[in-house]
């Protein structure tokens, strides 16, 4: 499961400002049928508030549909997907409760993790860049200003240097 991590991230998706991931997408990844994760989430309702799990409009459905490497998943799919928050997920592997849910729960977990990380490390690179920007600021003027002087010095007209010695007219 761990060599899939790249593949986990990208059932990562974002709805309502949460990352997500699709009951379809997570069906397939526990090896059960949508409806028997969905049955399962029904019977322990009580466990999945709405930071949890929540259900698609139309409107995301389509999205899902538009920005999703393998829209068929979803195209032919009758009802609305619902969509599982990180501890929505977690809630699941307890609701599922095989060795198969332990073990993707697991690797979903370090999915979200590993966005979390990526998301901080990008972060920290955006502050650097701001950060040297700002202390650039007004670097071309000063640059500008030397470059000024040396033409300056450069243009010193130099004097005809007087011989030495006697001349004769």
């Amino acid at each position: 499961m761990a060599k899939d991590l790249g593949k986990l991230v990208h059932m990562i998706h974002v709805f309502r400002g949460h990352r997500v991931m699709i009951d379809v997408e997570l069906a397939e990844l526990y090896e059960v049928t949508t409806g028997q994760l969905n049955q399962a989430v029904s019977r322990n309702i009580t466990k999945f508030p709405g930071d949890f799990m929540f259900t698609l409009t139309k409107g995301e459905k389509e999205e899902l549909i538009t920005n999703c490497d393998k829209p068929q998943r979803f195209r032919f799919y009758p009802a609305l997907p619902k969509a599982f928050t990180e501890q929505g997920v977690a809630m699941l592997s307890g609701v599922l409760r095989s060795s198969r849910a332990i073990e993707v729960n697991i690797a979903i977990m370090r999915a979200f993790v590993r966005l979390r990380n990526n998301m901080f490390s990008q972060r920290e690179l955006t502050k650097k860049i701001l950060d040297f920007e700002a202390r650039m600021d007004g670097q071309d003027e000063n640059t500008r200003q030397i470059f000024e002087a040396l033409r300056q010095l450069m243009a010193v007209e130099e004097k005809p240097k007087s011989r030495i010695g006697f001349v004769r007219e």
